[in-house]
């Protein structure tokens, strides 16, 4: 199993690790369904803790990124611009949607461990 203990997650289900890629959760990916087109921030836009940042296109609807924490774009990932699907297919390795230069560190605490973030679905998501 894939260890995803160097992540740390925000409650809007993003994740972000230490060089500052950002993704969402295999729990929101699997909400969200059928990723079919992702919208992302302009390479060098300064970017607040919880600013919208981007968002993701599915048959369903679309959904907003959160950054979450305050950063400089670096990157995007292209490979998820051309085949969106990754997001479902791996939303923890190759289903990324940007990199930020991480503005404070600090407020990396602020977020929430992957066990913690489990014990967070439990509460703050109703079961299906």
């Amino acid at each position: 199993m894939l260890n995803l203990n160097h992540l740390k997650f925000a409650k809007t289900h993003e994740w972000i690790s230490p060089d500052g890629k950002v993704g969402i959760s295999e729990h929101a990916q699997k909400e969200i369904t059928d990723v079919v087109f992702v919208e992302f921030p302009s390479i060098g836009k300064s970017l607040a803790k919880e600013e919208e940042a981007g968002s993701i296109e599915s048959v369903k609807a679309a959904f907003p990124i959160y950054a979450p924490c305050s950063g400089k774009v670096i990157t995007v990932n292209e490979n998820v611009a051309k085949d969106p699907s990754l997001v479902n297919q791996s939303p923890y390795e190759n289903g990324w949607f940007f990199q930020l230069e991480i503005k404070d560190a600090n407020e990396l605490q602020n977020l929430m461990t992957y066990d913690q973030y489990q014990e967070f679905l439990k509460t703050e998501v109703p079961s299906h």
